[in-house]
């Protein structure tokens, strides 16, 4: 018997004896061109079709409760352990930069579309959009650092720009900083622009303060190794960028820079369907969408290295704060190879014809305190012969130690226990999206957080015999995210894979440990610039 599986059977029907899918030959012409298998695109209508699937809060991490607070004296001796092992390692620091900036301009995007220089007054305009990042940005305007070079452009364009009243200089300026005719930051990737000002007017972008400060921890030997994934259109630019100023950080670090670049795999692109389930096809063609940071698991995956530091592209300091972030980046790294030191010796226990109940039992008190490892109730009736399996299984998978500040109401996700979909309990690092906030319960959870996720992690990927793992085989596909999005003003549902710290790193071993604000400021509003950490002094 066969029924259809998407509205339009001549797109795709089932068999009802089969969960495999028939695609037309049209159809499945179109997948494999795209580089895609017809499985995956099952898979994804599936995952399309079910929704997205809320996860089970049982309560948030707390200190001493999935979260760890170091010592001053840990701290100093993870450190020197990390230092002492530094040169040995091969060690890489990894940034997702594709992010344009266009949110971190949005509310100057509207001013420019909704006030009318000629007509309204500032006051009018913040109070009838109830706009107080607008008078902010003015308030703070020559601390930007761009400042100074939008003021230069302005006046040689227009040479009675300083005598204008004070909104139509607003709007000139607004204009010339995001314009296609002028700076055009907001088509620009967040990467690149100007986040500090130093001495001599120097500007300094995201991309070259993530640079200075891999320098202070992520170096091995002579050389520091960084890699950034962008957009492929952007590629041309980030590589301008790095040659302005490649000899100028090398020469102030005395350190060799090795960068590199990947982009998202078209690959990791997933279908998309009407609002009705049918195939959305464009132009009589499938559409296939970026699936979101969580593919670039794929761009981790392809790295060689023992250590790898992650950290996003807005997340920097000025330069005087930067020893004081580096610190805690190496307790984090400390706490690592600390960890890892005694996975490996354990991996390597089990590997003997026979293993003594002490080393069992040595090896199940580590998983439970030092890896946050909940056993299922029956665990204590399984035989030696499945002890052995489980135990073995919950210490083969990548680590990774992820730094938690508290939390200051900021938006997004932070660390709680869950209930796994095999009524297992896990620690893991959750954003509000993937939880039922009608649920008067699981909504009380989350808002009771006390730590917040900053995305500062350093991983483990390789097993003691220095083989790298498959990290896609440690994903949980379940956690991907449908939305409703519109093309061509017509709707359509879109599926993002699980997030890259969330759902992509589901199954890996988790430790959270707590760090300081400092560690901390990322900059999604341009109004972010403001903040003592991205303000210093021109004579620095």
């Amino acid at each position: 018997e066969i029924a259809s599986c998407l509205v339009g059977s001549e797109m795709c029907i089932r068999d009802r004896n089969s969960r495999f899918m028939k695609f037309s030959d049209s159809i499945s012409k179109q997948i494999l061109e795209a580089g895609i298998s017809l499985d995956e695109v099952e898979n994804q209508i599936s995952l399309l079709q079910k929704g997205t699937t809320v996860v089970n809060l049982v309560s948030s991490a707390t200190i001493e409760n999935g979260i760890s607070r170091l010592s001053e004296e840990k701290n100093a001796a993870l450190i020197s352990s990390y230092e002492r092992e530094q040169n040995q390692l091969e060690i890489l620091k990894f940034v997702p930069a594709s992010g344009s900036a266009s949110r971190m301009f949005r509310f100057l995007h509207h001013f420019l579309t909704n006030f009318n220089p000629d007509n309204d007054t500032l006051n009018a305009f913040t109070n009838r959009y109830k706009s107080k990042d607008i008078s902010l940005f003015l308030v703070g305007l020559e601390k930007f650092p761009f400042y100074e070079k939008v003021l230069q452009l302005l006046l040689k364009k227009h040479e009675e720009f300083a005598y204008l009243e004070g909104p139509k200089k607003l709007y000139l300026f607004v204009s010339e900083l995001l314009s296609e005719s002028g700076l055009n930051y907001g088509n620009q990737p967040k990467g690149l622009i100007p986040f500090h000002k130093y001495k001599n007017n120097t500007l300094s972008s995201a991309f070259e303060e993530h640079l200075f400060e891999a320098v202070l921890y992520a170096s091995s030997k002579d050389s520091t190794k960084v890699h950034f994934t962008i957009s492929e259109d952007f590629k041309g630019d980030f590589i301008d960028e790095f040659n302005r100023i490649k000899t100028k950080v090398e020469d102030i670090t005395k350190r060799k820079l090795e960068i590199f670049f990947s982009y998202q795999k078209k690959t990791t692109d997933t279908i998309a369907l009407n609002v009705d389930n049918a195939f959305f096809l464009d132009n009589e063609r499938l559409l296939f969408r970026p699936s979101g940071h969580g593919a670039l698991i794929e761009n981790l995956n392809d790295l060689e290295a023992d250590i790898v530091f992650i950290k996003n592209i807005d997340n920097v300091v000025a330069n005087k704060y930067k020893n004081e972030v580096a610190r805690h980046k190496k307790i984090l790294a400390g706490a690592l190879l600390e960890l890892r030191s005694q996975v490996y010796d354990y991996q390597k226990a089990l590997t003997a014809v026979t293993v003594s109940d002490e080393m069992i039992a040595e090896i199940i008190y580590f998983l439970s305190k030092k890896l946050n490892t909940y056993f299922p109730d029956s665990f204590s009736n399984y035989k030696t012969k499945y002890i052995l399996d489980y135990i073995s299984s919950r210490l083969n998978r990548p680590l990774r130690v992820c730094g938690m500040v508290k939390n200051e109401g900021e938006p997004g996700g932070g660390p709680f226990w869950v209930e796994t979909a095999k009524s297992e309990i896990s620690l893991q690092i959750i954003e509000s999206s993937q939880i039922d906030m009608k649920n008067e319960e699981q909504r009380s959870i989350f808002n009771e957080s006390t730590h917040f996720n900053p995305v500062d992690i350093v991983c483990s990927l390789k097993n003691y015999k220095g083989e790298k793992y498959d990290l896609l085989d440690f994903v949980d596909p379940s956690l991907s995210f449908v939305g409703l999005k519109t093309k061509n003003g017509r709707p359509l549902k879109s599926l993002e894979r699980p997030g890259l710290w969330n759902g992509a790193m589901a199954n890996w071993n988790s430790v959270f440990i707590e760090v300081p604000l400092i560690t901390f400021n990322p900059v999604k509003s341009v109004n972010d610039l403001l903040k003592p950490a991205h303000q210093v002094s021109t004579k620095n």
